[in-house]
C-alpha cells in the first residue's frame, strides 16, 4: 500500500456499520471512489465518497444524489449499477458495482488510435446504455472517454451520471456550463442548454477521437477549444486516419452537426445507424453481456485488444466412440437416473424457496413498497386521488413557483418513484404563484446596482431607454414594471412591489449633451455624429458671433431630454443683420438724427467733435445733417458706424 493509501483516514474504516474501505481507487473533482465490503452481502463494491469539503453545499449534495437516483432508474447491462446511497455523519456516499479494469481514456493515452473493430465494439455498448438513459428521460451531460469503463471481464459500461437531468427539467444556469470543454456541444457554448442531443455530440467528438487518435479541436485555453465548438465543424476522421470507412466518416458528421436539429435524435437513433455500419462492414461488435464460462485470456500480441472470453473446447464430432461394456452401459443408466433425480428434488427446493421469497418480497420485503408517482403539473385532487390509488396519503404544501400557474402541483417529497411502505404520507408542493418583493426606489441608483436589485426580485429588463440629461452617464431616471400576467405598466422611479416574473422597463442618463456653442459647424456635427444624434442647421444674424460660428441648439420637438437618433438643431450665425440708413435723417438736426440711427443698432460719429465746431454738443439742436457715410438710403450691418456730416 502507497503512503497516501496509508494517510487516507478512511482506509478501513467501516461505513454506516456495513461497508469496510479496502483501498482508494480513483479521485475527481467532487468525490473519491474506494473499494469496499460489503457485509452485509459478502460483496466488492465501489464506494463514492463525496469531498469533505463540499458536504455543506447544498448544491453538489443534490447533485451527488442525483447521480444515485439518476443511475437508479436504469436498468442496462451497459449502465454501472448503483446499489446505495446513504449519510453516515457529515459524510454522504454511493455504493456502486465494482468493476475491476481501465477506462477508455487510459485506453486511447496507451494505444492512441483504436481499430475500427474496437471502435464499433466500444460504440455499441456506450450507445446501448445511453440509449436507455434517454429513453429514461435522462440526460448524462458529462459523456466522455473517462466515463467508459472496461472491465476485465469484457463488460463496457458507461457510468458517472453525477451531472445528468431528467430530460423535463431546465437543463441550463444561464452562466453555467457543465461538462468537459472537449467534448461540449455547441448550444450547451452559446445558450447553455443541453439534451439528448447534447450527448450525441459529445458522442460524435469522442468516436472520432477514438478513429483517429486525437480531438478535432485543440486551443491553449478552454475558451478557444470552446469556439471552435460553436463556429467549426468537425473534418471527416479519414482526413487524419485514411482507414476510416466512409461510413464511419459520416456518422461523426452526422453527431457531431452544429444545430441540434440536424443531429440523431438521441442515443436509440444513433445506434440503429451504426448497427446498420456493421452490417454493411461485416463487422460485429464483440460485447460481453455476461461473464462468460470459458478462459479469460490475452497474450502479449493481443494485449492490445479488448479482453476477450475464449469458450472451452469441444470434442470434435468426428473423434470415434469408444467401445463400452455392458457394465459400463449399466452404470451409465444408473448414473442418468440418478442424475434425473437429483434434479427433480432441486427443482422441488428451488420451487418451494421460491414461493417463500414471493411471500417475503410482497409480504414484509421490498415487494411490500410502493413507488412514489409523478404528481407534478395536475391539480392537488389529481395528485391525491393518484396517491390514493398507489396506496399513499397526500399531504398539501403550499410554494411560491415563477412558472407553473397557482393550483399547479409543481413535485413531491419524496421524489418520483421513491420507495415507500404502504400508508406513508407524501408532501404534494401546489404553485402559489411567484413570490412578490418590495423594491426601494430606482432613480438616481446607477445602472449595475438597479440590475442587481430587479435581479434579486427575478425581475428581467425588457428595454432601456438612454437620454441626454444633466445626470451621470448610467444613472437610471425613471423606472416601470409590465406585469407577467399583462396590462398596464405601473410606475417604479420611487419603488413599487413586484412578482417574480414581472418585467421592467429603465430609462437612464448618457450625461450631458456636447456644448456645441462657439464651434464651427463641421466642428458642431461631428460632436453630435459621436453621440448618435443627427444634425441640420439654421442660420441666424448675431451682433456677437462671428459669421460661421455655432451660436447654439435649437429646441427639441415635443419636449424632453435629448435621445440618441434625434435630429439636432444647430443654430449657426452669418454674422450681424444688415439695416437700411433712412434718407430722412438728412436734414434732421443732428441730436434727432442721432437717436434715429442709435435706435437702428448704429454707432455714430457726428463729426463735430473733431474741432469743426469747437462748441460740441451744445449745437447739436442747431446745426443739421448734410451728409451721412455710408450714404443715407443704403445698408449697413447692426453694429457699424455711421458718420454724420453738419452744415456749417
Amino acid at each position: 500500500m502507497s503512503t497516501s493509501q496509508q494517510a487516507d483516514p478512511l482506509i478501513g474504516r467501516l461505513v454506516d456499520g456495513r461497508y469496510r474501505v479496502r483501498a482508494r481507487i480513483a479521485r475527481g473533482g467532487m468525490a473519491t471512489v474506494y473499494v469496499a465490503t460489503d457485509l452485509r452481502l459478502e460483496r466488492r463494491v465501489a464506494l463514492k465518497v463525496m469531498h469533505g469539503h463540499l458536504s455543506d453545499d447544498t448544491v453538489f449534495q443534490s447533485r451527488f444524489i442525483q447521480e444515485a437516483r439518476s443511475a437508479a432508474r436504469l436498468a442496462d447491462p451497459h449502465v454501472v449499477n448503483v446499489f446505495d446511497q446513504g449519510q453516515d455523519g457529515d459524510m454522504a456516499y454511493l455504493v456502486m458495482e465494482y468493476l475491476p479494469g481501465i477506462t477508455l481514456r487510459e485506453l486511447l493515452r496507451e494505444h492512441r488510435r483504436l481499430t475500427v473493430d474496437q471502435t464499433l465494439t466500444i460504440m455499441d455498448a456506450i450507445l446501448s446504455g445511453l440509449s436507455a438513459a434517454h429513453r429514461a428521460g435522462i440526460v448524462h451531460r458529462d459523456v466522455k472517454p473517462e466515463n467508459v469503463l472496461l472491465a476485465e471481464d469484457g463488460r463496457i459500461k458507461i457510468g458517472d451520471f453525477g451531472l445528468a437531468r431528467a430530460t423535463t427539467a431546465n437543463t441550463a444556469s444561464g452562466a453555467q456550463l457543465m461538462g468537459t470543454i472537449a467534448y461540449l456541444a455547441p448550444e450547451l457554448v452559446t445558450r447553455g442548454t443541453a439534451d439528448a442531443r447534447s450527448d450525441i455530440y459529445s458522442l460524435g467528438i469522442m468516436l472520432y477521437e477514438m478513429l483517429v487518435g486525437e480531438q478535432p479541436y485543440k486551443g491553449e485555453q478552454p475558451m478557444q477549444i470552446a469556439y471552435q465548438h460553436a463556429t467549426d465543424s468537425v473534418p471527416r476522421p479519414s482526413a487524419k486516419n485514411p482507414g476510416v470507412p466512409e461510413q464511419l466518416d459520416e456518422l461523426v458528421l452526422w453527431a457531431t452537426e452544429r444545430e441540434p436539429d440536424e443531429r440523431p435524435v438521441d442515443a436509440g437513433a444513433m445506434l440503429e445507424r451504426l448497427r446498420e455500419i456493421e452490417k454493411e462492414l461485416g463487422l460485429a461488435p464483440q460485447v460481453a453481456r455476461a461473464v462468460a464460462v470459458g478462459t479469460v485470456a490475452a497474450s502479449d500480441a493481443e494485449s492490445r485488444e479488448l479482453t476477450k472470453v475464449l469458450p472451452q473446447t469441444a470434442v470434435s464430432p468426428s473423434t470415434p466412440a469408444q467401445d463400452v461394456d455392458n457394465a459400463t452401459r449399466l452404470r451409465q443408466r444408473t448414473r442418468r437416473a440418478t442424475t434425473r433425480g437429483i434434479w427433480l428434488v432441486t427443482l422441488v427446493l428451488m420451487l418451494a424457496a421460491g414461493a417463500a421469497t414471493a411471500g417475503w418480497w410482497f409480504g414484509s420485503g421490498p415487494g411490500s413498497l410502493v413507488a412514489v408517482p409523478d404528481v407534478s403539473r395536475m391539480s392537488y385532487a389529481d395528485a391525491e386521488a393518484l396517491l390514493t390509488r398507489e396506496q399513499l396519503a397526500a399531504q398539501l404544501q403550499e410554494v411560491n413557483d415563477r412558472e407553473l400557474p397557482a393550483g399547479t402541483t409543481v413535485g413531491s417529497d419524496p421524489a418520483v418513484n421513491t420507495r415507500l411502505d404502504k400508508g406513508s404520507v407524501v408532501t404534494v408542493f401546489v404553485s402559489i404563484g411567484p413570490a412578490s418583493h418590495d423594491l426601494p426606489g430606482l432613480a438616481g441608483k446607477s445602472s449595475d446596482e438597479v440590475a442587481g436589485i430587479l435581479e434579486a426580485a427575478y425581475v428581467g429588463v425588457a428595454g432601456t431607454t438612454q437620454e441626454f440629461t444633466d445626470a451621470g452617464a448610467g444613472t437610471v431616471l425613471s423606472a416601470s414594471i409590465t406585469p407577467r400576467a399583462g396590462g398596464d405598466a405601473v410606475d417604479c422611479t420611487n419603488g413599487c412591489t413586484v412578482l417574480e416574473g414581472d418585467a421592467a422597463s429603465l430609462v437612464t442618463s448618457l450625461g450631458p449633451i456636447p456644448d456645441v456653442a462657439g464651434l464651427t459647424t463641421a466642428q458642431a456635427e461631428r460632436a453630435m455624429t459621436e453621440v448618435q444624434l443627427q444634425t441640420e442647421t439654421s442660420e441666424e444674424y448675431s451682433n456677437s458671433v462671428p459669421s460661421g460660428t455655432v451660436i447654439g441648439i435649437g429646441e427639441r420637438d415635443g419636449g424632453g431630454n435629448w435621445r440618441p437618433g434625434d435630429t439636432v438643431t444647430l443654430r449657426v450665425s452669418i454674422g450681424p443683420r444688415p439695416v437700411q440708413i433712412p434718407e430722412n435723417v438728412v436734414g434732421m438736426s443732428i441730436r434727432d438724427a442721432v437717436g434715429t440711427l442709435e435706435e437702428l443698432g448704429f454707432q455714430v460719429n457726428a463729426g463735430i467733435d473733431d474741432g469743426t465746431l469747437p462748441l460740441g454738443f451744445r449745437y447739436w439742436d442747431i446745426y443739421k445733417v448734410r451728409a451721412t457715410n455710408p450714404q443715407a438710403g443704403t445698408t449697413a450691418p447692426q453694429g457699424s458706424t455711421i458718420t454724420i456730416t453738419p452744415t456749417l
